[in-house]
């Protein structure tokens, strides 16, 4: 089969003429529809800087259905609770250990917070104590697209005084074979990039970057 190729010549997951998709994971319990507009700002970026094939509409995908296989790439985040179903929990372990990827962030950017502590607590019931560990900030995560020599990009949340008041200096993972199958931030990026694409043109330097990193690692490791 053959497979496209991003500008760092790396082999992507996706066969030639498939088109990428933003897949949000929606599951029973808590408020997993947060950030609405991050996906469309996000497939924004795509767009604009890699060479990918992109589907410009949110796929939305219950946890407990089968059509998570499907995914190369999904999105988790919330406010609350995170209680996996039996189903959910099984899905979400076959495909993390069979070569899918998930992006977890916290909306609350709050370690002590009900979304941190219950969704840290499902990592730890499905894959077992201390799996969920620190990243270093030279992980190739952070060099997949564009350069992060400084590790995470800060949000505004933490330099506003938000959520926990903390900034995270790391990111946080569970790997598999080498590769993370579990990206997990508290640094609340969904709320960061949380507005309209066209906007950005008012920064001064695109917020959303780090986005086409994390997709690339998800496509490329």
């Amino acid at each position: 089969m053959a497979f496209a190729k991003n500008r760092n010549s790396k082999p992507l997951k996706l066969p030639l003429n498939t088109e990428f998709f933003f897949t949000r994971l929606q599951y029973e319990s808590g408020d997993w529809d947060v950030d609405q507009r991050m996906p469309s700002n996000m497939l924004n970026s795509l767009v604009e800087y890699t060479t990918l094939k992109i589907s410009t509409t949110e796929n939305i995908i219950s946890l407990s259905s089968d059509a998570i296989f499907e995914c190369p790439f999904c999105y988790i985040s919330g406010h609350k609770l995170v209680q996996f179903t039996p189903k959910e929990r099984e899905n979400f372990e076959n495909y993390v250990r069979n070569g899918g990827f998930v992006f977890a962030d916290d909306c609350n950017h709050d370690i002590d917070g009900l979304f941190a502590k219950s969704f840290e607590r499902q990592m730890e019931e499905i894959f077992g104590p201390d799996k969920l560990k620190k990243i270093p900030n030279d992980h190739e995560l952070y060099s997949s697209f564009f350069e992060f020599e400084d590790g995470p990009p800060a949000t505004s949340q933490e330099l506003n005084g938000w959520g926990d008041d903390l900034v995270h200096e790391y990111l946080k993972a569970i790997e598999i074979n080498g590769r993370i199958g579990v990206l997990y931030s508290n640094k609340d990026y969904g709320c960061e990039w949380d507005y309209d694409f066209r906007n950005k043109r008012f920064y001064r330097i695109d917020n959303t970057r780090f986005g086409v990193n994390i997709v690339m690692y998800a496509l490329t490791s």
